[in-house]
This record gives C-alpha cells, structure tokens and sequence, in this order.
C-alpha cells in the first residue's frame, strides 16, 4: 500500500537535540503531529518509526530516537504524495511548525507541528492500531 500518515508524538518534557542537518533544535513538552508520505510499502515505513535500532536518515528519526518521544497514535490513508505537502499546510493552520523539519524535499515551511489535539485529522484519515 502507498499513502501519506500522521505521526502523533508526545515529548514528555522539553528537549534540546541535534537533529542532523538542521543542527540543534528544542521541543517543548507536547503533542506533535509529523506528516510523511510512502509510496511503496506504508506499512514498512510506519513500523520503522517504531523501531529503536536503525540508522538516523530522516529528521524524523533524530527525534524518535530520544526516550523522551514516543508515538501515541498514527493516521493514514492512502493518496498520493502530495497529499503529504497539502495535510502539512492543513495542519500548519492550527499547529505551531518546527521550521525546516521534514521538508527538505519540498517547499512547505515544515512536516512537524507542536499541536493541541489531532481530532481534526481524524475526520479525513484512518487510526492504524500500531503496537508502541
């Protein structure tokens, strides 16, 4: 299956990382939303997220790789990969963006946002029931 997901992650408190390119960042305590997109095996990509033992390649593994982040819950659907860039810009309406993050391939301003909740996403996405 081939399709764009919603990361939800909860950082527990706030956090100061190297997150490679974009050098060190802060995340405050809270929920964020991160968007991808996989256009081959959706499954395999999400169960990576999970993974604790893997090369740190996208922005994203920098900051699952921290104990104090952990994915809560994870939406998708299947679509095509711009749907990825137009499910950021949505959510870049009511989050907070980590500037430069998960966009290096695209010209969104990011695809991670500090949020208050995701129920808004649930409404055009499906829950996987992924084990944490």
């Amino acid at each position: 299956m081939r399709g764009v997901y919603v990361l939800i992650i909860q950082i527990d408190k706030d956090v100061s990382m190297n997150v490679g390119a974009l050098g060190k960042l802060t995340f405050e305590k809270g929920l964020y939303a991160y968007v991808g997109s996989a256009q081959v095996n959706l499954e395999q990509r999400i169960k990576r997220h999970f993974g604790k033992e893997k090369r740190l390649f996208w922005h994203i593994d920098y900051l699952l790789d921290d104990s104090l982040a952990r994915i809560v819950k994870v939406l998708y659907k299947q679509a095509n990969r711009s749907e990825e860039c137009e499910i950021a810009k949505a959510i870049s309406e009511r989050g907070e963006p980590a500037a430069g993050f998960g966009c290096s391939d695209c010209s969104c301003k990011s695809h991670l946002f500090r949020i208050g909740d995701y129920r808004f996403l649930q409404e055009s996405m499906r829950v996987l029931h992924a084990e944490t």
